[in-house]
């Protein structure tokens, strides 16, 4: 009986050991998440009136204006991105989980995981060169592109892993009704998945929103409003940069407001993101 109790207070005092270490490493992991947050917002909400919000850069390194023109290039840009980027992911996700067997696809699968860690200024320069180098001047299209290039190794893999956990009697229950696999992929398996779709999506598109490198060497940071995905743009992410190493004041708190309100975006597509699987896992259905 000694014995029990002596194993039992071991086993309870390693517990509360690991669980100490566990919410140590916790704490020291939260340091610096909080310690940008406060510098960011401390310093970038102050800047943000509707004056910011609502009126275009007029000056690159002086006072003047806001951030209007980065906001609706950022919109143009990430948008664009997405039509290109997320219809390819969901393709190329469709074919590994329903058709893809055999060396093919595990060569997509491999190269798929290769471009998703690839530097973000190396797709940059690929859009340059692919882009920017044949229209001859920087644009939207150009940034759209490189920012496209990064979205799809991500939507493809979350289609894929979405797919399979789409059970194998709702795929048979379909063909048993003698409805063709094309279909029963397109209504019945991707309809049951479309949580999982949806937040595949948006991961990806936030992803890219706060995307700097591939931006620098492809839209040209114009001030003023673009007219169509051939102009030159700014960005948010844009301004950032841009102002931030220019070591003149009036861009560098230019760049602080910008920095929050990119944040304060990046923050709330997040957790929509967890709101949407949250609900999903509670109702029992496939991510």
């Amino acid at each position: 009986m000694i014995a029990a109790d002596r194993n039992y207070l071991l086993r309870l005092w390693k517990s509360r050991v690991l669980l100490g270490l566990c919410v140590g490493a916790l704490l020291v992991a939260l340091v610096p998440l909080l310690s940008i947050l406060w510098e960011v917002f401390s310093r970038g909400i102050p800047v943000i009136n509707s004056d910011f919000l609502f009126e275009r850069q007029i000056y690159q390194f002086k006072e003047g204006g806001g951030v209007a023109n980065a906001i609706l290039g950022s919109v143009y840009i990430t948008g664009l991105a997405s039509l290109i980027g997320i219809p390819i992911g969901i393709m190329a996700g469709v074919y590994l989980s329903e058709y893809g067997h055999g060396r093919f696809a595990e060569s997509v699968r491999f190269f798929s995981d290769v471009f998703a860690e690839f530097p973000s200024i190396v797709i940059g320069l690929f859009a340059y060169v692919v882009v920017v180098g044949v229209m001859g001047h920087f644009s939207i299209l150009a940034g759209s592109v490189a920012l496209a290039v990064m979205m799809v190794p991500i939507v493809t893999r979350t289609t894929e892993e979405s797919l399979q956990l789409v059970p194998n009697s709702i795929r048979e229950a379909s063909l048993a009704l003698g409805i063709p696999k094309w279909r029963t992929t397109l209504r019945v398996t991707l309809s049951t998945a479309r949580a999982g779709l949806v937040t595949g999506a948006m991961l990806s598109f936030a992803r890219i929103f706060g995307e700097t490198a591939p931006l620098i060497v492809t839209i040209g940071g114009s001030l003023y409003f673009a007219g169509s995905i051939e102009d030159t743009s700014s960005a948010l992410t844009y301004v950032v940069w841009r102002g931030a190493t220019s070591g003149i004041e009036a861009a560098e708190i230019r760049a602080w407001g910008a920095a929050a309100l990119l944040l304060i975006i990046v923050l709330v597509i997040n957790i929509v993101i967890r709101f949407v699987t949250l609900r999903r896992q509670a109702k029992g259905g496939a991510l």
